[in-house]
């Protein structure tokens, strides 16, 4: 099957999702994501998972070892269809509020869904 570049752009999120469309997963199932943001300080990131709450957002918290200058992690959790507008969406969204506090986006995932057969 040819990449269709206009629902799989190009660059990371593109390619990500043009892999999860080859492995079967169908992108048309909304399921929970898992965007992560890293940050300097503890503090920061306290306020920025204060900040999603306060929105509604479904959050989690935690130190983070892969990053020795940005040691603590937020972890949003939106409900969404993955489609590339929603995933660089979202993540531009969090990449405007996080920088208020030291933070930088660290990345997306979730569980494949598979459609059942008929």
């Amino acid at each position: 099957m040819l990449r269709d570049y206009s629902q799989f752009p190009d660059d990371e999120n593109g390619g990500v999702l043009w892999g999860m469309d080859q492995d079967g997963d169908d992108l048309e199932i909304p399921r929970e994501m898992d965007f992560s943001v890293i940050f300097p300080s503890e503090d920061g990131a306290l306020k920025f998972a204060t900040q999603l709450l306060r929105g509604g957002q479904k959050v989690s918290f935690a130190p983070y070892e892969g990053n020795a200058e940005l040691p603590w992690q937020v972890q949003a959790h939106p409900f969404m269809v993955p489609t590339y507008e929603n995933i660089t969406g979202y993540e531009e969204e969090l990449a405007r509020a996080a920088t208020l506090f030291g933070g930088r986006n660290d990345g997306w995932g979730c569980v494949s869904q598979c459609a059942m057969p008929e």
